[in-house]
């Protein structure tokens, strides 16, 4: 069920326990072919086909569109709240449930500048709120959810993909893309390869996006289909809702 379309006293009859999900993504740069609001344009497709077996299953907020973008500053329209900032605004939303009263709290990610953030919010409300055991406080990036045809071991599937995680503005955000509505993506059939990973792999090194990429993009976009789209967003948008099941029957006496 959807917080826009309840009364306060609706929301208010509901049970404690009933998860609370929250969307968060982000408004930014995704290279010449996709719009800026590809993010959040994914992540809310993803858990509006995740209620069609899970609607009963939660209580969804709407969408936070803001994110932390500022690694993308340097391409124009990017919006960005600063970290402290953004962390404050995310922190103060689940103040708001924690205060009404629910303990099952799930913060869905659609950009991966939120990952950090969002890690050290859910860490802090746990230390600010170690008193209540009933607590659950999980955060998931929704493209880590569900056993993808690129990650298996099947050949004549391995063959079919060229990426086999998320990039920006790649393989698999075009192809979902596609998926969604054609006339948002542009020209990416002759886009050549940026690769994935960075030359420094066992150590993390600081970067905003020009550092990995001129264009704006990482990964394969050329290799983008609508069917590819199609088998990542059920997949994604099924792993969601198999995780916001799995949070509503949870004993909160096990871990």
């Amino acid at each position: 069920m959807d917080l826009f379309d309840l009364t306060s006293s609706q929301v208010d009859s509901l049970s404690r326990d009933l998860p609370v999900v929250l969307p968060v993504a982000a408004i930014e740069q995704h290279a010449s072919h996709l719009p800026l609001a590809t993010d959040s344009i994914l992540l809310n497709e993803v858990v509006q086909r995740s209620k069609r077996s899970c609607s009963e299953h939660a209580l969804f907020l709407p969408l936070m569109w803001l994110g932390n973008s500022h690694h993308h500053l340097d391409f124009c329209g990017t919006l960005s709240a600063p970290p402290r900032v953004w962390m404050d605004l995310l922190s103060g939303l689940i103040d708001n449930m924690l205060h009404h009263g629910f303990n099952r709290l799930l913060v869905i990610n659609g950009h991966g500048g939120n990952c950090v953030p969002i890690s050290q919010v859910l860490f802090e409300q746990r230390q600010k709120n170690r008193d209540r055991e009933e607590l659950m406080l999980l955060s998931a990036t929704y493209w880590t959810l569900g056993d993808l045809p690129c990650n298996n071991n099947d050949p004549s599937d391995h063959n079919e993909w060229v990426q086999h995680e998320m990039g920006h503005a790649c393989e698999w955000e075009t192809s979902m893309m596609l998926a969604i509505s054609t006339n948002k993506v542009g020209d990416y059939l002759d886009l050549p390869d940026v690769p994935m990973k960075p030359s420094y792999e066992r150590a993390e090194r600081a970067w905003v996006t020009q550092d990995r990429s001129e264009n704006g993009y990482i990964g394969s976009p050329r290799h983008a289909t609508e069917a590819k789209g199609e088998v990542l967003l059920d997949t994604f948008s099924n792993g969601l809702a198999e995780l916001i099941i799995q949070i509503s029957e949870r004993e909160m006496t096990t871990w």
